[in-house]
């Protein structure tokens, strides 16, 4: 990848509108920072409380006529104000009553300090007040905030009901009951609350946005709600204020040690955080025990049993309306020992099994099991279209100090979107998709999917047989793939019913597919990558891509894919900045900011970071049978002055330029790769001098298998970009090649990056008219296919396409269409390329010595008054093949070449200036005898026709 289109932001995803029944009164809430209030309902604790939100509801008309969603799922993208807004035709958007004594000037207050209110609004003597700052208007009293403290005068105590405040309500995020409301179903419908309380649609209470403008989000706990306690559990030990803050500003390391159940002292305690809930009620061995509400969603009790129940479900109360689940906290974490010793030391291998979002059964019960490396968050939350993109009742816990968070989730299952809420260091908040997530949505939306494989793979001869011959040794000739745009409109699975059939009618050994990872900006080809783990959702699900693949296979062809571990975007839903800090990134900001794409470098140098990286190299291989990597940007990678001035880089600790941190990266990658994978290829995108890119990593090299040689494809573009008549002064453009043809192990690539961007079409890089410009186009393909080096030839250059590639409209397939007067011309060239590919697997002479020099020798390589250049290619055997290249436009007869001893006569085997190939068709039809007329330093040659601008081959009769 040597030219790249910039970076471009993301868009915000569009909302998807949710129905709510015509019985609820849907409202909006708009949520906003007060740190006037923050400060007066600060909590007695060392840590500094964060800021209050404001809430300012929106009450819609009653009237509104709606239809029921069936299957409707929130896209994250928007909360609940846009699905609340789509159910009301026209809604009556009237301000809510604000609480003055906050909004105004909020002045602080102790904790436990009494609020005036108007009279007649707030509560009677009998009735207590939020503890802390509390303010009421016209209409009825409002909680805005609360904070833990001490109760003073006029203060409502934790636990105790308050009449007619009912408080917002939303039905349970994972239940499992009739009323339940999971992604795409009906939740319960809300009714008004008292006068001054107004009551949100499901959902809109306290909305996250999933992918909000800017951000970041200010963690702040949700105002306390007053029910009543139950008779049958007895008042749990009130819940240290410093937890209790934690718990609500999620930012609490360890949510699993406060909530759920655990011995107490006359029973079992268990604590619930359900934020809108008005009751909670456990069901445990026959056992029906109702916990008291100690505000802010918080419910607690002691129960009479003897020991913690094996399993207990929570029966939860949302404005008359009830559901069942289980609670996430009573499970144990599911990760082990050995996971987390892995992910701390950066050597766990399948590190896609250890964290992300994986469906699975936890003591019974089936869930998802959520787990984010975060090492710099002071807490991390769960959010997603489950529990309406809020995070608050679903905090993870820290597991040790790996930096790993982690949540089982019971009910929450494949399909589900979900981003992880994190409270960076200075306690704000943000909105992520999962670095690890195995699928996303479909772009512009960001979150994550939950998911799971379910395809059953049918190409077990296939992985058994593929690394029986090095590739080395192998035939190996590529069509280069852009998945969007090859056949625009196909998914994956009907792609998988048309680029088999096609690239086997070619004779191409594989396909190289330009990266699939998950990217948001199409334009740029896939290589700013946000969802490494990820296909991209554009064309299918993770299965269908691995049908795509099981059906290349089938077909006999080989997968290699694009990987870019080089860099990702700055996308503020993604890892830039993950957890509050650099991360992913290099903490150097000259380090991290890549100087050509406006993206980010990773840090290769912390372990974690490359644990990622190389964990991702082998999950593609294993998950999704790729044959092969071809790894971009390598150069950008290995210098750490690449496209840097002096003084915008650092030299490395021995004064040099070499980025030592990425080689040993590279080397670990590619061992890992070999020795997990047998079979499998990694070739490098390296343009420089780099001395060892192929060689073995415990002989230095960096260990790729294969190596762009972009070298002989810059020399050989410009010398047949030339016209002929200035050609031989430009001669040395193609032979030099050959002078490093076997220092490393290389590819001739004619790939995407050579036809965009101006550097036109390669059939349009060629001068004369239309006839000159395809026969030089041909025997340039001839002359490629013969030099030493595997081939890559990248779509729409198998036709000469005239027009550049554009990832809009894919190949000019019209081209070929048999009404088009110039199809022939096209056809031809296609024609071609089957039979160089078919030729070219029947002879090992032009593939199985690619890497020994002993497999190649000149006759003439310095014709150049003639544009010509002749040379032997030998198999293992000895057996040999002559090609000739010849690049004037007239006709040589005669043209007298030495020859190697042995064969009494030579046969043409493929001819560029075929008829069939759109060419003149001045063809050597007759065997070449073999005489004793010394040439080139041979005792033996041959005098043949070289066609004008073209390629011959020949073999012994």
């Amino acid at each position: 990848m040597t030219a790249r289109k910039p970076s471009r932001r993301t868009p915000a995803p569009a909302p998807e509108p949710v129905v709510v029944p015509p019985s609820a009164q849907p409202v909006t809430t708009e949520i906003t920072n007060d740190a006037a209030a923050t400060e007066a309902a600060a909590p007695a604790s060392d840590t500094p409380p964060p800021p209050v939100k404001r809430a300012r509801t929106k009450r819609a008309t009653t009237a509104a006529t709606t239809t029921k969603a069936t299957g409707a799922k929130s896209a994250g993208t928007k909360g609940a104000a846009a699905e609340t807004k789509a159910a009301s035709p026209e809604p009556v958007r009237t301000k809510a009553v604000r609480a003055k004594a906050v909004r105004a000037k909020a002045t602080p207050a102790r904790l436990g300090a009494a609020v005036s209110t108007p009279a007649g609004s707030g509560p009677s003597a009998d009735e207590p007040t939020v503890s802390g700052a509390a303010a009421s208007g016209p209409g009825g009293s409002d909680a805005l905030a609360s904070g833990p403290g001490t109760p003073g005068p006029g203060t409502f105590e934790p636990g105790a009901s308050a009449p007619g405040a009912s408080g917002p309500i939303a039905p349970d995020p994972i239940s499992s009951g009739p009323s339940a409301s999971g992604p795409g179903g009906d939740g319960p419908v809300p009714e008004a609350a008292s006068p001054g309380i107004a009551a949100p649609a499901p959902g809109a209470a306290a909305a996250v946005d999933p992918d909000p403008s800017p951000s970041t989000t200010t963690g702040t706990p949700p105002r306390p709600r007053r029910g009543g306690g139950s008779k049958d559990a007895l008042p749990a030990t009130a819940l240290d204020d410093a937890d209790r803050w934690r718990l609500l500003a999620g930012e609490h390391h360890a949510p699993h040690d406060v909530l759920g159940a655990h011995p107490a002292p006359g029973g079992v305690a268990v604590r619930v955080l359900r934020p809108f809930a008005h009751a909670v009620t456990v069901l445990a061995d026959g056992l029906r025990a109702e916990l008291q509400s100690d505000g802010d969603g918080l419910f607690s009790g002691v129960l009479p049993m003897p020991e913690v129940p094996d399993a207990y479900r929570l029966l939860i109360t949302y404005d008359g309306n009830e559901s069942e689940a289980e609670d996430p906290y009573r499970f144990l974490p599911t990760l082990g020992e050995l996971d987390l010793h892995l992910i701390g030391e950066g050597r766990h291998e399948e590190l896609w099994k250890a964290l992300g979002a994986q469906p699975m059964e936890r003591q019974g019960v089936a869930g998802t099991r959520f787990t984010v490396w975060a090492p710099d968050a002071r807490g991390v939350r769960v959010a997603g279209d489950f529990n309406f993109w809020d995070g608050t009742g679903f905090p993870m816990r820290s597991l040790g100090s790996t930096g790993v968070w982690e949540l089982f989730l019971p009910g929450v299952g494949e399909g589900a979107l979900y981003k992880y809420d994190i409270c960076r260091p200075d306690g704000s908040h943000t909105l992520r998709a999962d670095p690890m997530a195995r699928q996303a949505e479909v772009p512009p939306s960001t979150a994550s999917v939950v998911t799971a494989s379910h395809h059953v793979w049918q190409d077990a001869d296939w992985m058994a047989h593929r690394g029986d011959r090095p590739v080395h040794q192998a035939p190996f000739s590529v069509y280069e793939v852009h998945l969007p745009s090859w056949r625009p409109g196909l998914d994956y699975r009907q792609l998988a019913s048309q680029l088999p059939a096609y690239v086997s009618e070619l004779g191409f050994t594989h396909v190289e597919l330009m990266p699939v990872s998950e990217h948001p900006f199409g334009g740029s080809w896939g290589y700013q990558v946000t969802g490494f783990y990820a296909p991209t959702s554009r064309l299918g699900s993770p299965d269908d891509f691995r049908f795509l693949v099981d059906s290349l296979h089938a077909a006999g062809i080989g997968v290699l894919m694009d990987w870019v571990p080089a860099h990702f975007p700055r996308d503020e839903w993604a890892l830039a900045e993950f957890d509050g800090r650099p991360l992913y990134e290099h903490p150097d900001p000259m380090r991290a900011a890549h100087p050509d794409w406006g993206t980010l470098e990773f840090d290769y140098g912390r372990t974690e970071v490359r644990n990622f990286l190389v964990a991702n190299a082998t999950y593609w291989c294993e998950e999704f049978h790729i044959d092969g990597l071809r790894v971009d940007a390598v150069a950008s990678m290995l210098y750490l002055d690449y496209s840097r001035e002096d003084g915008q880089w650092s030299p490395n600790e021995f004064g040099g330029r070499e980025n030592l941190d990425a080689v040993a990266f590279l080397q670990e990658m590619n061992a890992t790769v070999y020795r997990r994978n047998p079979g499998v290829v990694t070739i490098a995108e390296e343009s420089t001098a780099w001395d060892g890119v192929t060689r073995p990593t415990d002989q230095g090299g960096l260990g790729f298998g294969l190596k762009w040689n972009m070298g002989w494809m810059h020399d050989s573009l410009v010398y047949v970009s030339k016209e002929p008549v200035h050609r031989k002064y430009h001669h040395h453009e193609m032979t030099f090649s050959m002078v490093y043809a076997y220092s490393e192990n290389y590819v001739l690539p004619i790939s995407h990056d050579e036809v965009v961007h101006g550097k036109q079409a390669l059939v349009s890089k060629m001068p004369g008219d239309w006839w000159q410009r395809r026969a030089n186009h041909r025997a340039y393909l001839g002359f490629m296919w013969a030099h030493p080096g595997k081939q890559l030839l990248f779509m729409g250059q198998e036709f000469a396409q005239g027009a550049e590639w554009s990832e809009g409209h894919g190949p000019d397939w019209w081209l070929l269409d048999e009404t088009y007067e110039a199809s022939g011309d096209h056809r031809g060239v296609r024609s071609l390329v089957t039979d160089l590919n078919g030729v070219y697997n029947a002879l090992p002479a032009l593939w199985q010595r690619d890497t020994d020099p002993g497999g190649f020798s000149w006759i003439d390589g310095g014709a150049a008054e003639d544009n010509a250049f002749s040379f032997v290619r030998y198999d293992a055997d000895g057996s040999p093949l002559i090609a000739v290249s010849h690049f004037s436009p007239v006709v040589r007869h005669d043209y007298r070449i030495g020859v190697p001893d042995g064969a009494e006569a030579w046969v043409e085997v493929l001819n560029t200036d075929a008829a069939r190939y759109g060419g003149g068709d001045l063809r050597n039809e007759e065997p070449l005898k073999a005489e004793a007329v010394p040439a080139h330093g041979r005792d033996t040659s041959i005098a043949l026709t070289l066609p004008p601008l073209a390629t011959v081959w020949l073999r012994p009769a």
